[in-house]
């Protein structure tokens, strides 16, 4: 194994954030900080414990990055994947940073070239997994001078949050192995409960907690009840956006590969992703979506943490996840790069079904099973509501004074919202009298009289025919929102769902008319010019802005571009983000100096690159 020299010495003790700006300019680029990045790593700098979440795409890992690169030792990086890990050495690698990663991939002799390295001084950051952190590891990192300790993706310790990994927990012996080593626990989404059993966990007692706002004023949000069955919808949005990178997010494996058929018999470049699959073709896959600029990832939640891929222009999710934290990790794989990017996700009252029921088969603690089923809720009130999305999500995270976005869906083209508690009412004592023996087809028909074969016990129930005001579909989407606010539920019943009544109090209250049922009626029934206006705008293109001339050089670095990563074994965009290119082809500098003032292009990649790039600006 070899290492690049040192970019830099580390600055003598005491070094504050003037040093880190300096080093934030000379290896990334970047004129100044943003959002809470300095108060992070100010406490990094002092030598305290910090609790940081930050938004996806709002640069965490800088916060641990440059602390050790200016703090004595080599700073050490808990990551959960892989690919998350190897994402971040081959960036850092990039940018002139000695940086290495310890995990199941390498060899006996890469593992041992490695250690080696991080014994004789010769590592800034070394990224290793819980489980070899915690298997083997600890006492050989024990001899080691460690600048920080960085746990990301701290969600996972915690039994409250949406990806929880028992692994995770171990990690609280950190404190006492490692006495006055300072730890910093990171992530992109956790509420208040979450946040204080990780405190709790991770031993971080009295740390600095920083809590970046959930704005991502480049993520354009929708929703929309599922229509009938199969994959109709999706092939429709992905067909409305070609020749862009995306994610698709389906519920199963075999809802993946099914998908990912549909979309390459019209001629999309699908890919499927998920566990089952074999681990090469799993990483062959991934490759391929990282560096080329136009595929599709049909994938399970096995696929998303760790990939960094900026130029992600959607994320659908042909089946909701199952919280709203894991719903905001993944539709904020889009847009990393700060451009526009839509999250669209398909719903219907089968999915919660699905959800409650699974969380219901598992084994946990009964207060834990309540808070996941809670968060179940919380989730389909946000798709099925009549309100901002983001504003929505932020609430949730506990942001006060919130503001509609504008630019959601819901914003952009309000739902109308109809009274229907008395449809409500007819609806729930259809199913009481029922018996719950019955799914949502044969409720629609009992209300509107129009049962086949109707038995004489049911002609003569007082509920039969009742609901003549809706048609079928408005029956359906009633019933669907009574689902979704849990005055119903479906039961499983030799694979047929049947629908009963949900909680009784609640149920009650509707009865009595003490609750009120609203029912949304889509924007596309009654507003279809702000609805086209809302497709338009979401659909735009992030390029726009380039001219025709500026547009031929930015092609020209692309090309550029993807032959040096592909002699490199890496993705594009581990060279240079297209937001650089742009800027390169809209600036044109004519000199190293220039070239170096563009945002992107630090020192270690101007020595490297600026040359070939320049010489690209004066041919075009």
């Amino acid at each position: 194994m070899t290492l690049d020299s040192p970019l830099l010495e580390k600055p003598v003790a005491g070094a504050g954030l003037d040093q880190a700006r300096e080093i934030l300019r000379r290896v990334w680029g970047h004129s100044d900080f943003r959002g809470l990045q300095a108060g992070v790593i100010e406490e990094m700098l002092a030598g305290r414990d910090a609790l940081a979440v930050l938004p996806t795409g709002g640069g965490k890992s800088v916060c641990y990055q440059i602390p050790s690169l200016m703090r004595p030792g080599v700073g050490l990086v808990v990551s959960p994947l892989i690919a998350l890990m190897a994402d971040q050495v081959a960036a850092l690698t990039q940018l002139g940073v000695r940086a290495a990663r310890l995990d199941s991939t390498l060899t006996p002799r890469e593992r041992s070239e490695i250690w080696q390295a991080a014994e004789q001084g010769e590592l800034d950051l070394l990224y290793l997994a819980p489980e070899g952190l915690m298997n083997g590891a600890l006492d050989r990192l024990q001899d080691l001078k460690i600048a920080l300790i960085a746990i990301d993706e701290a969600h996972c310790v915690s039994q409250w949050g949406h990806d929880f990994r028992p692994e995770y927990r171990g990690l609280g012996r950190l404190a006492e192995l490692f006495p006055g080593v300072p730890r910093l626990a990171v992530t992109a989404t956790a509420d208040a409960r979450t946040r204080e059993d990780v405190r709790r966990s991770l031993r971080l007692g009295d740390a600095a907690e920083f809590v970046a706002s959930f704005d991502r004023p480049n993520l354009i949000l929708s929703a929309e009840r599922k229509r009938g069955a199969g994959h109709k919808r999706v092939l429709e949005l992905v067909a409305a956006r070609p020749d862009r990178s995306g994610i698709v997010y389906a519920g199963s494996r075999d809802g993946t590969e099914k998908l990912a058929e549909s979309l390459r018999a019209e001629g999309v470049k699908a890919l499927a992703y998920h566990a089952g699959l074999d681990k090469q073709v799993r990483h062959d896959r991934l490759h391929e979506f990282l560096d080329e600029d136009d595929r599709v990832m049909v994938a399970t939640i096995a696929f998303g943490m760790g990939v960094d891929k900026p130029d992600v222009r959607y994320v659908i999710h042909a089946d909701p996840p199952g919280s709203i934290e894991a719903y905001w990790q993944e539709v904020g794989r889009g847009g990393r790069d700060g451009d526009p990017a839509e999250g669209i996700t398909l719903y219907g009252a089968s999915d919660i079904a699905w959800a409650m029921r699974r969380i219901g088969e598992r084994e946990m603690d009964p207060e834990v099973k309540a808070v996941q089923l809670a968060k179940v809720r919380r989730l389909y009130s946000m798709l099925d509501g009549l309100n901002c999305r983001p504003a929505a999500v932020r609430r949730y995270f506990g942001e006060e004074g919130v503001e509609p976005c504008g630019r959601c869906d819901l914003c952009v083209a309000p739902p109308l919202a109809i009274d229907a508690t008395q449809a409500a009412q007819k609806a729930l004592a259809a199913v009481h009298r029922l018996g719950g023996r019955y799914g949502k087809g044969r409720i629609t028909d009992h209300l509107m009289g129009k049962t086949k074969d109707v038995s004489e016990y049911e002609a003569k129930l007082s509920t039969f025919g009742i609901g003549r005001e809706f048609s079928v579909s408005g029956w359906r989407d009633l019933i669907d929102q009574l689902l979704f606010e849990g005055l119903l539920v479906e039961d499983p019943n030799d694979g047929r769902p049947l629908i009963g009544l949900g909680d009784p109090a609640a149920v009650k209250a509707v009865y009595r008319g003490e609750r009120q049922v609203a029912l949304r009626q889509e924007p596309e029934a009654h507003d279809a010019p702000r609805a086209a206006r809302r497709a338009k705008r979401s659909g735009r293109d992030p390029l726009a802005e380039i001219g025709p001339e500026d547009r031929l050089l930015f092609e020209a670095l692309r090309g550029w571009r993807k032959e040096v990563a592909t002699a490199q074994g890496v993705p594009p965009y581990v060279v240079f983000h297209d937001r650089t290119l742009m800027e390169i082809a809209l600036a044109r500098p004519k000199s190293a100096a220039e070239l170096g003032r563009v945002g992107g292009v630090g020192q270690g990649k101007l020595d490297r690159y600026g040359a070939a790039v320049l010489k690209l600006v004066r041919d075009n």
